[in-house]
């Protein structure tokens, strides 16, 4: 291990195999001193409170705590690398155990087919409610901020006529931080995780992580109101993210047939209450939420292809491309009943980018290279963009910590929202004829001549969906480069200030919008340029190819984010232009830094794991990367034992290899159970002694883990006498009896190709007898990547 590079070491109380790292330096009593402060390091997803629990205790995001607040640190230990090694890891691998076998025997044709067809109604629900959960929040939004606008513009025409245009600003800022004090108030407060757009968190779940409360029914409660609060009251941000987290918790909720929040069992789909069927259910609802957002079905599976699902396969595919039409489709229903013309369900989703469909704005072979050159530049502004939010992270990380501050940075920024808005539209004096063809829903006249109204105002005084819309579609000379470029530099830094706030907000509508505006520059200096007399830049075509260099620089989609876009504008043409836009912005950002999403899963500590093993660890073996202080439990074992084992709270161990004696031989490996199991079998008293004894006694069933799952008990929460800690508990019949093994000395990238390729949560090293000689999980194998010195490892510690 001499070649890798040791980066830091982190704290915690919990491992997956119930081990600390190989060669953990506070094991050694010695060490502990030099490593004290990076013990008291917090992780982006820990918020140490008194009296939670270890799970209600993790970070969610926009909030951070730590065990010394007192104590100095330094911005380069918060920007270490390093995970949070409280988080726990998914079952995505099916527990092969003789109950589920039995199951799955007694099980007929029909019965398999009763359950593919509950799938696809499950789906098709995920889509409804997805639909309906979109329309609320824009009917919602609609009809908030159109009040809010209304009672803006009626008091600046009041004050412009009379003077006193300051009570105007202060109304303005007043109204956007007590709409957005609201919504900063529910996340800081009451559920944090709902903070930011959520695609982090269900990234980190589609790929095996257990987020606490990521997928509660308090958390959607929350995200819903969150957003739109947060878009009404000005910030600059957008509902696409959110709706994505939304579906994600809908589908979750929804496929479980039942409430845990609200207690409600209603005795559906519980073939569905595991890990396994829930992941695929979650990928559907965020496909959903992604339609339901931009109108794109296709673009909605392309993206939790591309961004969020790890595993997939053709009926999956089929089933998310249902959901994702289904929650268009409710969605344009029902906002056309609310615009009183049901028969149009043309409505392109809750983000309407208009359409591109007038031959005058048809791209050129030559323009090819421009709109390249274009790409750079949003690969090299949203590489500035996610430099600049990381660095403002790590500052709030260390400042901005506690509920109360969080609500008062939402609360500042909205208030700095709005007086530079208004600052920017009462300077300019870009005047534009008010035509029988204005698409502006709230023009401003203020000092424009009677007709004309104030072309600054229709970039800042909107919803940043309109704003979108009218930069892509309004015609030339609605907008002078001047406008174009102080609106473009100042709503990027709002933009960059206003992620990471305790608010729900999505990054999407901020990033188009300030792409479209610079595309729209850039189209304008380039028509600039004679060309037989014609107009061969149009401004709006260029706003489109600007808005998508600028997304794909900030958050790295390529394919996904193409169909998005040709799907949102309703034309083909700009599918080639795009993607050759979205690829260049990918791979210039990419050299910079990393894309939006992977920085705050870094920030978060999240171990999450990529597609393969860093290159450069073929040398690294199992037996270099497991953890080898592994709790084995006897196939027939003492109840006493497994209630020590199970409370011995500084291991905290969740996968224990199952071991037989033969003979006086040693321990050979003949299963593996985990921490849930084992509390299920001792809460319904599964010992030895009282089976023979009771020859009534109810055997235990599927269903009696499914009703556990997912929140199971604490061990604290399980009474065991003294008597009865003195049986045995048979485990054969419970343990996964053919768990995932692989030798000694197998690479580090063929065990990580197993472990990421089948979902696996525990894998198991074995000698050449079958003798269990380490476990590896997640921790083990995230703790490696590429560094600036190449292959790096990341300690873990116990605390």
């Amino acid at each position: 291990m001499a070649n890798i590079t040791k980066k830091v070491s982190w704290s915690s109380r919990t491992d997956e195999s119930g081990t600390p790292g190989e060669g953990t330096p506070l094991l050694n009593g010695s060490e502990r001193a030099s490593h004290s402060r990076q013990v008291r390091l917090a992780c982006w997803l820990t918020v140490v409170l008194t009296g939670l629990s270890e799970e209600d205790s993790l970070f969610q995001i926009g909030r951070l705590s730590t065990v010394d607040l007192e104590e100095e640190i330094t911005s380069d230990e918060v920007k270490s690398d390093i995970f949070c090694v409280l988080f726990q890891s998914l079952d995505y691998d099916n527990i092969e155990n003789q109950l589920f076998l039995e199951e799955e025997r007694r099980m007929s044709y029909m019965g398999f087919r009763c359950l593919e067809i509950s799938r696809w109604v499950v789906c098709g629900l995920i889509g409804f409610l997805t639909g309906l959960i979109a329309c609320f929040i824009d009917i919602a939004v609609e009809e908030l901020a159109g009040i809010k606008y209304q009672v803006v513009k009626e008091n600046i025409e009041k004050f412009t006529e009379v003077g006193g245009l300051s009570i105007s600003l202060l109304l303005w800022a007043v109204l956007n931080s007590a709409i957005v004090m609201m919504g900063a108030i529910i996340v800081a407060f009451f559920e944090p995780i709902a903070a930011g757009s959520g695609i982090p968190q269900i990234k980190c779940y589609l790929n095996g992580i257990k987020i606490p409360r990521v997928v509660r029914l308090k958390t959607l409660v929350v995200k819903v109101c969150g957003v739109i609060c947060s878009v009404v009251g000005g910030l600059a941000v957008g509902k696409e993210g959110p709706m994505i987290h939304s579906g994600a918790v809908v589908a979750a909720g929804v496929s479980q047939g039942r409430s845990t929040s609200l207690k409600r069992d209603f005795k559906i789909f519980e073939y569905f209450r595991r890990d396994t069927e829930k992941r695929d259910f979650v990928s559907a609802g965020a496909a959903a939420g992604v339609s339901a957002a931009f109108g794109a079905p296709v673009g909605g599976v392309l993206f939790s292809l591309e961004e969020g699902a790890s595993f997939w396969n053709q009926m999956l595919t089929w089933r998310i491309f249902f959901a994702s039409m289904i929650s268009t489709f409710t969605l344009n229903f029902f906002l056309s009943v609310y615009h009183k013309n049901p028969g149009d369900l043309s409505n392109p989703g809750l983000i309407n980018f208009g359409r591109f469909q007038s031959d005058s704005v048809a791209y050129n072979l030559y323009e090819i290279p421009l709109f390249i050159a274009m790409g750079a530049i949003g690969g090299l502004l949203g590489a500035l963009f996610n430099i600049l939010n990381y660095w403002l992270t790590i500052f709030r990380i260390r400042y901005v910590h506690r509920p109360c501050l969080q609500v008062m940075e939402a609360m500042l920024v909205a208030a700095v929202t709005a007086t530079v808005s208004f600052t920017m539209i009462y300077f300019s004096n870009d005047c534009q004829p008010l035509g029988p063809e204005h698409s502006e829903e709230y023009p401003l006249q203020l000092f424009c001549a009677d007709g004309e109204y104030n072309s600054m105002a229709t970039a800042f005084f909107n919803t940043p969906e309109r704003s979108v819309r009218s930069l892509f579609h309004n015609q030339p000379g609605s907008y002078n480069p001047l406008t174009l470029g102080l609106f473009t530099l100042t709503y990027f830094f709002l933009a960059c200030w206003t992620y990471g706030l305790a608010v729900s907000a999505g990054v999407f509508i901020p990033s188009l919008l300030i792409g479209a505006a610079w595309g729209r520059l850039c189209g304008i200096l380039l028509a600039s340029i004679p060309s037989n007399g014609s107009i061969w830049a149009d401004p709006g075509k260029y706003a489109l190819i600007g808005a998508a260099a600028q997304l794909g620089g900030i958050v790295r989609m390529t394919l996904s984010l193409t169909v998005i876009m040709v799907e949102a504008t309703g034309n083909v043409t700009y599918g080639l232009p795009i993607m050759l836009v979205l690829m260049t912005a990918k791979i210039v950002g990419d050299y910079f830094v990393e894309g939006l999403y992977d920085i705050h899963i870094k920030l978060q500590s999240v171990p999450f794991l990529h597609w393969d093993a860093p290159a450069t660890s073929h040398w690294l073996t199992a037996r270099e990367v497991m953890s080898s202080q592994v709790t084995c439990l006897n196939r027939i074992e003492k109840v006493g034992t497994i209630v020590d084992t199970l409370s011995n709270t500084s291991t905290n161990h969740n996968g224990f290899p199952v071991v037989v004696t033969e003979n006086e031989h040693p321990a050979k490996l003949c299963g593996l159970i985990l921490r849930s199991q084992l509390i299920v079998l001792l809460k319904h008293k599964v010992f030895v002694e009282l089976a023979r004894s009771r020859l009534t006694h109810r055997k235990l069933q599927l269903k009696d883990f499914r009703d556990a799952y997912p929140r199971f008990p604490p061990i604290q929460s399980i009474h065991v006498s003294q008597d009865e800690r003195e049986c045995m508990m048979d485990l054969t019949e419970f343990m996964n009896a053919t768990p995932y093994t692989v030798p000694q000395e197998t690479s580090l990238p063929r065990v990580f190709k197993l472990f990421r390729a089948l979902g696996l949560r525990h894998l198991v090293v074995v000698d050449d007898v079958n003798r269990v000689v380490g476990l590896v999980t997640r921790k083990d194998l995230a703790r490696y990547h590429l560094g600036k010195h190449g292959l790096e490892e990341l300690q873990l510690a116990q605390t």
